[in-house]
């Protein structure tokens, strides 16, 4: 029997921990890890155009999965490559191996072609990150940076030199059980019965959730009815606490919507599960705070605590709400259940009805039939800017869907290689990329591994030929838009010259009829939808400064003899901005 490379060793280890495909850009750093991935049948290689493409179609799969997913760059340029969607996995909490293949080793240090040094690069977006000078390292530096990444919801990078790769593994190494899989936390006894007390307490008590109540929906549920709180979430809490929840209030922050913001501040008790929401200008500072989180750096670090809980927020209300008392005064729920009700009639559904006529397109109106017509179990990915906003608002979790995007690290380009990793878990599930212009322009390449693969994930392209969110935030700060437009072809048409499926909607009657023709379409699809670059994103509560940022930069476009832009985007908003 022929003696294993170290290269063979590695894709074995990849293939024992759950990993099916190594998304890249070959290389000649990379050439033996690849080949070993050639003859082996239990894994893929997956060629993308770019190798961000890479890492963030890795961290979309174990997104989705919570398993690792892995994704490879080769020396110098290819590796650093990788970095953005490395950031955005870390920070996402998904399990990702990346390898950043390496110079050869008698040259490092030398200032060789391409040169850089990985296992330095990629320290402050991993949890664990080293270089393997020597082959008696493996198999042990290859399963540490496994359960690393597993075990602490990141990412990790083994840094390893393609001549390293090609030499024996060592004889008799030791390959140890490959944990795939995290543990649940509960909270101590002591931190449970103060808990108890606190709730005990309070008489209006809210509910503010995250990510960390992803499994959590019935414990949440169980533990809202008892003590008649609202609940209210984050961006990355909605798919998992907004279906099914007669006690919804809608979400907070900068994209929100309904009643969240009143129920965390007219409250007497704010519980946080599973959220590191980072704004705290949304948050109040003269209520009681609890937090409930499975990372314990995560406790504290938004706002001032009365009490911190290490635990995951599933196993914490299994142990909290027997223990509590049920309270039967629901005025404060009901009151803000009418307070959510009301906000979503007058600015949530502001823009989707009568709007058949209006052009450019509305792009809430287009969110709204999106919604409507994708798939019971669709995954969306969301392009940051606008398109968050518009998903947010508009798309209706149910349980079976997922929303997944850059929602904490916040890159441009996210959607279309998040959707290639999510259409690869499951070419028969419907993937949507909710695109922005400027993101997709950004890796419009990627469109090209669609095709080649032939998955059918359907590009929606909210095209509204700006930087919407970026003029937003100048419009914020007083200042005129400026450097913020784009002189876009037309999409749809590249899309066809691909050798895909492409049309162009420029009405809004067209919308639901362009959405219904690509999601038959069998291959990819891309819908060039023509927005309104005017339609801005209102949060719920409109601060002072807000108000005085958005009255200098009416004024300087103004005078700069831009009043027809001020007109319009009056006429785009009227209805939707909030009195402060």
């Amino acid at each position: 029997m022929a003696k294993q490379s170290v290269a063979e060793q590695f894709v074995d280890i990849l293939v024992r921990a759950g990993v099916r495909r190594l998304y890249g850009v070959v290389g000649d750093s990379l050439n033996p890890i690849v080949d070993a991935i050639r003859r082996n049948s239990a894994i893929d290689w997956i060629q993308v155009r770019h190798e961000e493409c890479a890492a963030f179609a890795a961290g979309a799969e174990a997104q989705l999965t919570g398993r690792l997913a892995a994704c490879a760059g080769s020396c110098g340029p290819g590796n650093l490559h990788l970095i953005n969607g490395l950031y955005d996995a870390q920070r996402s909490m998904a399990p990702v191996l990346a390898l950043a293949s390496h110079i050869p080793s008698s040259e490092i240090g030398s200032g060789y072609f391409q040169e850089t040094h990985p296992d330095q690069v990629f320290q402050e977006c991993s949890h664990y990150c080293e270089l393997i000078s020597s082959p008696r390292q493996m198999p042990r530096v290859m399963q540490t940076a496994v359960q690393h990444a597993v075990g602490r919801s990141g990412v990790s990078v083994v840094a390893l030199p393609g001549d390293v790769a090609s030499q024996p593994a060592p004889e008799r190494a030791e390959e140890h059980a490959i944990v795939t899989s995290r543990p649940t936390v509960r909270p101590g006894d002591a931190e449970i019965e103060e808990l108890v007390r606190m709730v005990d307490r309070a008489d209006r008590v809210t509910l503010f959730c995250g990510s960390g109540t992803a499994g959590a929906h019935n414990e949440v549920m169980a533990f809202a009815e008892r003590v008649k709180a609202p609940v209210g979430h984050a961006l990355r809490g909605k798919e998992w606490i907004q279906y099914d929840n007669p006690y919804d209030v809608g979400m907070s922050g900068l994209l929100g919507y309904g009643a969240a913001y009143e129920a965390t501040h007219e409250c007497d008790l704010l519980m946080l599960l599973g959220t590191d929401f980072p704004y705290g200008a949304f948050l109040p500072d003269d209520v009681k705070i609890v937090q409930v989180d499975v990372r314990p750096e995560h406790l504290g670090r938004r706002s001032k605590l009365d009490l911190a809980v290490w635990g995951d927020v599933a196993e914490t209300l299994r142990c909290l709400t027997p223990k509590v008392r049920v309270k039967k005064d629901r005025r404060f729920l009901d009151k803000m259940l009418k307070k959510h009700a009301d906000a979503l009639e007058g600015v949530v559904k502001a823009y989707t009805r009568n709007v058949e006529k209006h052009t450019p397109i509305h792009p809430e109106y287009v969110a709204s039939v999106l919604d409507e017509e994708a798939a019971a179990d669709a995954v969306f990915t969301v392009d940051t800017g606008m398109n968050n906003v518009w998903a947010a608002r508009y798309l209706t979790p149910n349980g079976r869907r997922r929303v997944i995007g850059s929602f904490t690290h916040g890159s441009m380009a996210n959607a279309l290689p998040q959707a290639i990793g999510a259409q690869f878990l499951d070419r028969k599930r419907q993937v949507v990329a909710m695109s922005g212009d400027g993101g997709f322009a950004m890796l419009m390449g990627e469109f090209l591994t669609l095709v080649q693969y032939e998955l059918p994930v359907k590009v929606v392209l909210f095209n509204n030929s700006s930087l919407g969110m970026v003029e937003l935030e100048m419009m914020v700060s007083g200042l005129p838009s400026y450097g913020t437009g784009n002189r876009n072809p037309d999409f749809a048409a590249i899309a066809t010259a691909a050798g895909a499926y492409g049309v162009r909607v420029e009405k809004p009657k067209q919308v639901r009829s362009a959405l219904r023709d690509a999601f038959k379409h069998k291959g990819p699809a891309l819908v060039d939808i023509v927005t309104d670059p005017n339609a801005l994103s209102i949060p719920p509560k409109i601060s002072a400064e807000m108000v005085t940022g958005f009255a200098l930069s009416a004024s300087r476009i103004v005078l700069d003899g831009g009043v027809g832009r001020m007109v319009q985007m009056a006429r785009s908003n009227l209805r939707n901005v909030p009195r402060p």
